[in-house]
C-alpha cells in the first residue's frame, strides 16, 4: 500500500477550501479583506486564488472565532494577533503591516473597526 505524502507546497482552490471548511466562496473573498493582514491566498497568472493549508488553518480559526466564540471582525482580529503573539509569530499567521510597510502590533489598532475612530 503506498503512502500519500501531503507537504507544504500543497495549493488548494477556492472549491476546494469551500468544501473542507463549510465556509462559502463568497464569505471567503470577504475574509480575505476583511482579515487581510491574515489571510492572503496567492494567485495564479490568470488571478486564481491558490490556498496553502497555512491558509486552511487560519480559515477554520477565524470561522471558529466567529461562530464558537461569537467574536465580531474586531474581536477576531484582536484575537489573531493574540495568537500570533503567543506564538511567537505563529505558523502562517502574518504580523499586519504598518503605513510604512514594516510590521507592528499597533497597526491592528489603527485598522477598521476600532471603536474609537
Amino acid at each position: 500500500m503506498e503512502k500519500t505524502i501531503i507537504t507544504h507546497e500543497l495549493m488548494l482552490t477556492i472549491d476546494q477550501i469551500s468544501q473542507l471548511t463549510g465556509v462559502r466562496k463568497s464569505t471567503l473573498r470577504y475574509w480575505e479583506k476583511s482579515f487581510d493582514e491574515y489571510l492572503r491566498p496567492a494567485r495564479t497568472h490568470s488571478n486564481r486564488r491558490e490556498y496553502t493549508l497555512e491558509d486552511l488553518d487560519r480559515i477554520k480559526t477565524i470561522k471558529r472565532l466567529l461562530e464558537q466564540e461569537h467574536l465580531t471582525a474586531y474581536g477576531v482580529r484582536m484575537r489573531l494577533q493574540e495568537i500570533l503573539t503567543d506564538k511567537g509569530g505563529g505558523p502562517g499567521l502574518r504580523k499586519p503591516k504598518g503605513k510604512d510597510g514594516k510590521r507592528s502590533a499597533s497597526t491592528l489598532l489603527e485598522g477598521r473597526d476600532s471603536p474609537v475612530q
